[in-house]
C-alpha cells in the first residue's frame, strides 16, 4: 500500500482498505459565542483551554472516508467541491495521493445534506464528479429536503440546503437509492439513523470479522466539546436535543463495541476509539503510523 501522506490516512477494518482523505480546513472566530446553544460562553471557554486549544478560533477539519472492499469502492459523503470555502478544495489532490480515483468510486454514502457534504458531488458548473456511482442517501434525510412545505419548519439560515440538495442530486437521477434505518449499502455497510443534526441525518456502520467502524457524519462535531459535553448542541444542529441524543446512544454503542469511529469534523486523521467518561465521552484518537 502507498506510504502515509499528510493528506490521507490508511488502515484496516478487517479485511476492509479504509481511507480517510482531508478536504482541508477553515476557521471559527470567537467559538465560546453562539457555537453551544445550550452552555454558556465561560463553561465552553474553559472546555476549550482544557483541550489546549484557542479560544479566540478553532479549526474546523473536513474529512470523507473511502472504504474499499475489494469488489466495491464506496465514498462516505462527498465534501464541498472546493465551491464554499477557497481553503477546503483538497480531495481531489489527497484521493489522487491516495491512489483513489472519482471515475472509479462506485458507492456515494451520504450523511445528510448540509452543503459541505453534497456541494462535491458536482462542479461548480454542475457536472456530476462521480461519473458512474451509484447515490446513496437516507430516506429520511430525502423526505425532508425534497418537500417544500418543510421550508417554514426549517432554521432560516439552513433553507438554502432545499435548492442545494436539488441542484446537487439533479445529475444523478436514475442512479439515487433511499435507505431506511438499518437497511443495507453493501455487504457489512448498513445505514444507522442518526437524526437530529438534520431531520434525516445517519451513520454508517462497517463491519468486517470481528472489526467495526462507525462512520459517524455530524453526529459530533469537534470532539473536545461535543463527545466531553455529550449534552450540548450546536448552532447548526436542527434539532439540537434530538442531535444529543443520537449522540449519545451511537457513541455509546461505539464504545461499548470497542468500535473504531471516524467523525466529519474531527481533527485530522479524524478516528480513534471512544471511552465513556461520566455524562459524555472522552475520544482516544489512532495512533499516527507511517503505512497500513
Amino acid at each position: 500500500m502507498a506510504e502515509q501522506s499528510p493528506g490521507f490516512y490508511r488502515y484496516k477494518v478487517g479485511s476492509l482498505v479504509v481511507t480517510t482523505v482531508l478536504d482541508g480546513s477553515s476557521a471559527r472566530a470567537n467559538p465560546t459565542q453562539g457555537f453551544v446553544l445550550n452552555a454558556d460562553s465561560a463553561a465552553v471557554r474553559s472546555a476549550i483551554l482544557d483541550a489546549g486549544l484557542s479560544p479566540a478560533s478553532l479549526d474546523n477539519p473536513y474529512n470523507v472516508t473511502v472504504v474499499q472492499t475489494g469488489r466495491q469502492t464506496i465514498l462516505f459523503d462527498a465534501g464541498t467541491g472546493g465551491q464554499l470555502n477557497p481553503a477546503v478544495n483538497r480531495i481531489p489532490a489527497n484521493m489522487a495521493a491516495a491512489g483513489l480515483d472519482p471515475a472509479q468510486v462506485d458507492i456515494v454514502a451520504i450523511t445528510h445534506f448540509h452543503p459541505d457534504h453534497i456541494s462535491g458531488l458536482t462542479s461548480a458548473a454542475n457536472a456530476a464528479l462521480f461519473p458512474k456511482a451509484e447515490i446513496v442517501v437516507p430516506a429520511a434525510e430525502w423526505a425532508w429536503w425534497t418537500t417544500e412545505g418543510n421550508v417554514p419548519r426549517t432554521p432560516e439560515a439552513q433553507r438554502g440546503v432545499f435548492a442545494n440538495t436539488r441542484r446537487r442530486f439533479g445529475p444523478y437521477a436514475g442512479r439515487l437509492r433511499m435507505l431506511a434505518d438499518g437497511a443495507e449499502v453493501a455487504p457489512g455497510i448498513r445505514l444507522v439513523a442518526a437524526h437530529g443534526h438534520t431531520p434525516g441525518h445517519s451513520a454508517y456502520h462497517v463491519t468486517d470479522g470481528n472489526q467495526a467502524l462507525y462512520v459517524m457524519g455530524d453526529c459530533s462535531s469537534r470532539p473536545e466539546l461535543f463527545l466531553r459535553y455529550a449534552d450540548w448542541y450546536s448552532v447548526v444542529d436542527v434539532d439540537g436535543p434530538m442531535a444529543s441524543a443520537s449522540r449519545k446512544r451511537l457513541f455509546g454503542r461505539a464504545a461499548d463495541e470497542r468500535a473504531r469511529v471516524v467523525g466529519f469534523h474531527f481533527p485530522f486523521p479524524a478516528n480513534g476509539y471512544v471511552a465513556r467518561d461520566g455524562g459524555g465521552f472522552r475520544f482516544v484518537p489512532t495512533e499516527w503510523s507511517s503505512a497500513v
